[in-house]
C-alpha cells in the first residue's frame, strides 16, 4: 500500500471525523486537524484500513515495513506542566487490534506496533523508567500466555504499592502484563521526519530518519489494522492501580501526513 495524497483521499481509507475533527488533502499532504474543543467533548480526525472488518480479516501481519513521513503543528510534551505549549490529546500512526470495537467483536486486550503520542494528563506508565506520556516508539503485546500469568502478581503488587508506597514491583508486573516495550523520542514533531517500522515475527525495529530508536523483541504476530489519528483523549494507568480516561481541552492543532508506505519485507 502506498499513498502520497496527491489527489483526493482514496476510497481505501475509512475516514473518521468526530466533533470538530477534519481531514483535508492539499498540496500532496493529508492534514488531520482539530479546531477548538472543550474538555468533556470528544474530537477525532482519523484514517484507518480496518473499517468494518472483523479482526480476523485485518490486513497486516509480519514481516512488513511501514514508512510514514509526518509533522505536527505543536511540539511534543517534554514536561507534565499542563500550562506548557504542546500538542494536546493523543496522536500517532501504525498498527493495532482496535481492542474496544463496538462492531460486535469480543472486547480484547490491546495489541499495537506503532509510533504513539500522549500528552499530560495522560500517564500510561507501562515501562519502568519511561514517562507515561510523550512521543514514543511503542509495542504492546497483551494477548499472550505470559499476560495471563502476570494477572495475579500485578494485582498483588499493586495492592502492596498502595499500602507501602513502593510501586517498583507493580511497575515490573504491569510491564509483564501489557507486554510493553517503548522508547521516548526526542524528535521535533513540528518538522518533517520519516518514521519507519520493520515488523517481523521475532522483533519490531523502529527508525526515525534512518536511525534506530527501538528494537522490541516478541511483538504481536496477529493480524492488525493500520490507523493514523489525532484526538483529545487522555488515559491514566499506573502501578498504583489508577485507571482513568477522559478528554482535554485543546486549541487548533494538526497532524500532517506526506506519505504512507506499507510493503512486505
Amino acid at each position: 500500500m502506498f499513498d502520497d495524497f496527491d489527489a483526493a483521499l482514496a476510497s481505501y481509507w475509512t475516514q473518521t471525523r468526530l466533533g470538530p475533527g477534519t481531514l483535508t488533502v492539499s498540496t500532496s499532504t493529508l492534514r488531520l486537524a482539530l479546531s477548538d474543543v472543550q474538555k468533556g467533548s470528544y474530537a477525532d480526525a482519523q484514517i484507518d484500513d480496518y473499517g468494518s472488518l472483523a479482526r480476523s480479516a485485518f490486513p497486516w501481519k509480519p514481516p512488513l515495513r511501514m514508512e510514514v513521513r509526518s509533522r505536527t503543528s505543536l511540539p511534543a510534551a517534554t514536561t507534565n506542566d499542563l500550562n506548557a505549549n504542546f500538542l494536546r490529546g493523543t496522536a500517532g500512526f501504525g498498527f493495532w487490534n482496535y481492542p474496544f470495537s463496538v462492531r460486535g467483536d469480543v472486547l480484547m486486550l490491546p495489541e499495537a506496533v506503532w509510533f504513539f503520542y500522549a500528552s499530560p494528563p495522560s500517564n500510561m506508565a507501562l515501562v519502568p523508567g519511561v514517562p507515561g506520556w510523550g512521543w514514543k516508539a511503542q509495542v504492546i503485546h497483551s494477548m499472550r500466555p505470559g499476560a495471563l500469568l502476570a494477572t495475579i502478581p500485578t494485582a498483588l503488587t499493586t495492592g502492596w504499592g498502595l499500602l507501602t508506597g513502593n510501586t517498583r514491583p507493580a511497575a515490573h508486573w504491569l510491564q509483564r502484563l501489557s507486554g510493553a516495550n517503548e522508547a521516548l523520542l526526542n524528535t521535533d514533531m513540528t518538522s518533517w521526519h520519516t518514521y519507519t517500522l520493520e515488523w517481523r515475527e521475532t522483533d519490531a525495529t523502529f527508525f526515525v530518519d534512518g536511525i534506530c530508536v527501538l528494537r522490541a523483541p516478541q511483538p504481536p504476530i496477529r493480524a492488525l489494522g493500520f490507523v493514523a489519528w489525532l484526538d483529545n483523549q487522555y488515559a491514566i494507568a499506573t502501578p498504583r492501580g489508577t485507571l482513568r480516561f477522559g478528554t482535554v481541552a485543546s486549541g487548533p492543532q494538526w497532524l500532517d501526513l506526506d506519505s504512507i508506505r506499507i510493503e512486505p519485507l
